[in-house]
């Protein structure tokens, strides 16, 4: 049985194979890879569900039912998340419209403005799906047979009837407080009817539910049951439908219009103490809230039924929530909540509303992996763990934590688990790369070399091979792993050797530098703190590069090495140089340059990346042009011969003026950005505008104070010095909202240098400080 599930296995991935590249085949809901593997494990509990106990071992079929439920949450949430789905309206754009807009219209756009909201929607329905089948109770000849024959002996008799027993038989006479009770017979039906309904509810199918009741001669239960559909008209909320009942007949409405009231109902039942716990449950898990959590989690034994409830809570209180701050809805509020209207919310605000509540949800499903369970492997087992972060979307923590375990020797080779679960790891690998996510290289390697050797020792080598071929990618970014791995050690002639020694494998040289450089990037940035928060300053004394800062800086040696990875190292170089610069390393982005071979700046190609280098050049040309004013300045000294005072005033002029043609020609163009405002700006953006943020005014301010510290030597530089007041108030440029509001960048400390430089320009005399520039 088991080399079936090896073939069958095999097949399916051997068909995908052969159609690279066509997602929608791949996340097919009823004949993609996901729904395939678990249609083999179907057919396996299958056919270990035909033989004997003795046979059957109940940990194999608890560990096939994993993992077939598994994949179904595979292809549950996958195929939304690799998907783009047109823009829909939002619920306040209906209510506004129609404040009599349904509920189940306004609950299903609220629905399609939050992913997360719609995912634990997907990951709800998977929970039912997967749950238990629902046990029927033992059919019953009419409603409390046992107690209306007492009830109705005992008024033919005109005596009382049995003692202990309710006089009146309506739905609430056993919930009075007087302490009596139906007979033992409609007792136990009335608990497991209530018990079967909650394994109804439980498994999504309502409407079983609900006719269950009906043959029980219960309709209000049944009605409660309906009670949680959200009210639905279509001739309200301009839905088509398929369905030509309703098409026949357009003012037929499903639903509860009063599902609020409804709720509130439900809640107070689940939390009356009077009530029998198996009715109290039944009332929580239709309406399922924080308040009712306690009475809901009475009746949860498997690790699926507390995912479930946390799940069905989240839900209910999301649709809850963003009702209630719409406003505006007739069947919400009634006449009041119309005439109030929708209640207006800043963008921002929503957004950030939903990222603190993606954290609570996110916590709150962090928290499952210890809850403790009566039936069932707890939230610890690798497949449970492995529904839990697909749920949160950490699949490559996933991985990486599996084959961290296989090489730490947490799973015995011996053990009846290994095998399939090093099969369903491999097949998830394969899976996740199918449809272009992310997956470690690493850990995808060691699971499927784990999986080679169960292929190995259960005989079959005809499949060995497809599966070793798999690595394919993994074999670059393997040896690119090895590569990141000599760090600092390695002097790049090394480094150069041990880049070459690539080809002898078989390897693609230049497929090694790229991965090598980007691996050694992505671990550089692991380390380094993100760039963010106040902007650094450049009056310090900077120090020496940090082992992380050199990490980064010698990442572009692997890919200019040879000239045909120079396309590459043009966008890792911007890469480092925006962080580096953005960080105020000047020195170390400097010395990054330094290392760059000449060719680069002649690489067109693409226009973007090519000008953004383009650009870093000309500032480092303007930052040397300053250190070269510098050190000239520094050459002064008091006893001087008059030729070579001379000589030094021409040069310390001809500094001065270079400094300044370069700055002036910087500050004159769109340099590295045209736009500064960063609301709407990507990552890379937002760097170039605090790139920006940190040397534009300090460019302006050091031009400044070296035009007006040289005043006394060049007279004409005080007229250059209120000149260079006109380029930054010019609209054209926008220099001024380069300055931001802190400490030595704020535009009031230009400001005040500029007043200094008109107070300046009476120092020859005369009341008009403007006089300077008509000289």
């Amino acid at each position: 049985m088991a080399d079936n599930a090896y073939e069958a296995c095999a097949d399916v991935l051997s068909l995908f194979q052969s159609m690279p590249d066509d997602l929608t085949a791949i996340l097919d809901p009823d004949t993609g890879f996901a729904p395939q593997l678990r249609a083999i494990c179907r057919n396996l509990i299958a056919e270990y569900e035909e033989q004997s106990p003795d046979q059957a071992a109940r940990s194999t079929l608890d560990l096939l039912q994993l993992e077939e439920n598994t994949w179904g949450l595979l292809q549950a949430v996958m195929p939304a998340r690799k998907t783009e789905y047109p823009p829909f309206d939002s619920a306040r754009d209906l209510l506004r419209e129609n404040p009599y807009t349904p509920t189940s219209t306004v609950a299903q756009a609220i629905m399609n403005a939050s992913p997360l909201l719609s995912e634990l929607i997907v990951i709800r329905e998977w929970l039912q799906e997967t749950a238990p089948a629902p046990q029927h109770p033992e059919a019953t000849t009419g409603y409390w047979t046992f107690t209306k024959h007492n009830v109705v002996q005992a008024a033919r008799t005109a005596a009382g009837g049995r003692s202990g027993l309710v006089k009146e038989l309506d739905p609430d006479a056993v919930n009075r407080g007087d302490g009596r009770a139906l007979a033992s017979d409609d007792a136990n039906f009335e608990k497991n009817l209530t018990q079967a309904l909650y394994s109804f509810v439980r498994a999504g199918r309502l409407d079983e539910a609900i006719e269950l009741c009906r043959k029980a001669h219960q309709p209000w239960r049944a009605a409660s049951i309906r009670g949680s559909r959200l009210f639905q008209w279509r001739l309200l909320s301009h839905e088509t439908s398929g369905d030509e009942s309703d098409e026949d007949d357009p003012d037929m409405w499903i639903g509860n219009r009063n599902r609020r009231l409804w709720k509130t109902t439900c809640t107070r039942a689940a939390l009356n103490t009077n009530m029998p716990e198996h009715e109290r449950v039944l009332y929580a898990a239709l309406a399922p809230s924080p308040q009712t959590f306690s009475v809901l989690k009475s009746a949860c034994r498997t690790w699926e039924d507390y995912l479930w409830a946390h799940v069905s809570i989240m839900c209910e209180e999301k649709e809850s929530m963003e009702m209630n701050k719409l406003g505006g809805c007739f069947w919400e509020g009634g006449k009041t909540a119309v005439e109030k209207g929708v209640t207006f919310v800043a963008e921002d605000k929503q957004e950030e509303e939903e990222e603190e509540w993606q954290k609570e949800v996110f916590q709150v499903l962090e928290g499952l992996r210890t809850v403790p369970v009566e039936d069932g492997t707890n939230g610890d087992h690798p497949l449970h763990y492995s529904q839990l972060l697909i749920i949160l979307d950490r699949t490559s923590v996933l991985l990486t934590t599996f084959s961290d375990g296989l090489k730490q020797g947490l799973y015995q080779r011996s053990s009846s688990e290994y095998a399939p679960l090093c099969r369903f790891f491999a097949h998830l690998c394969l899976f996740l790369q199918m449809i272009e996510i992310n997956v470690p290289p690493a850990a995808v390697q060691t699971i499927l070399e784990a999986y080679l050797q169960v292929l190995e020792a259960a005989g079959q080598r005809d499949l060995i091979a497809m599966y070793a071929g798999a690595l394919g990618e993994n074999a670059i970014n393997r040896y690119a792993v090895f590569l990141v791995s000599l760090e600092l050690s390695a002097d790049p002639a090394e480094r150069r050797q041990a880049l070459t020694r690539a080809r002898e494998h078989g390897l693609d040289v230049d497929r090694v530098a790229v991965a090598a450089a980007e691996q050694t990037i992505v671990k550089a940035f692991d380390l380094l703190p993100l760039l963010k928060g106040s902007l650094p300053s450049l009056a310090t004394l900077q120090t020496s590069p940090t082992d992380a800062e050199l990490l980064l800086l010698r990442s572009i040696e692997w890919t200019t090495f040879m000239e045909s990875t120079y396309d590459t190292a043009l966008e890792q170089a911007n890469v480092i140089l925006r962080y580096f610069l953005g960080s105020g390393r000047v020195q170390v982005a400097q010395q990054l340059l330094g290392m760059l071979p000449l060719d680069l700046a002649s690489i067109s190609e693409p226009e973007a990346q090519a000008t953004e280098y383009l650009y870093y050049r000309q500032f480092f040309v303007i930052w040397e042009a300053l250190e070269r004013v510098i050190e000239i300045q520094a050459m002064e000294v008091l006893q001087m011969s008059k030729e070579k005072r001379n000589d030094w005033l021409e040069d310390y002029k001809s500094s001065i003026n270079q400094a300044k043609f370069h700055i002036v020609k910087l500050l004159t163009s769109e340099w590295l950005v045209s736009e500064s405002d960063p609301s709407n700006a990507d990552q890379r953006t937002k760097d170039l505008i605090r790139i920006r943020q940190i040397y534009i005014p300090e460019l302006i301010i050091r031009l400044h104070y070296l035009l007006f510290n040289s005043r006394q030597l060049f007279p004409e530089n005080m007229k250059q010095t209120l000149e260079l007041v006109n380029i930054v108030a010019d609209s054209r440029y926008k220099l001024y909202s380069d300055f931001a509001n802190e400490d030595g960048r704020r535009l009031g400390d230009y400001l005040a240098a500029v007043r200094q430089g008109v107070l300046g320009g009476l120092e020859g005399g005369g009341s008009d400080p403007f006089r300077v520039l008509t000289i």
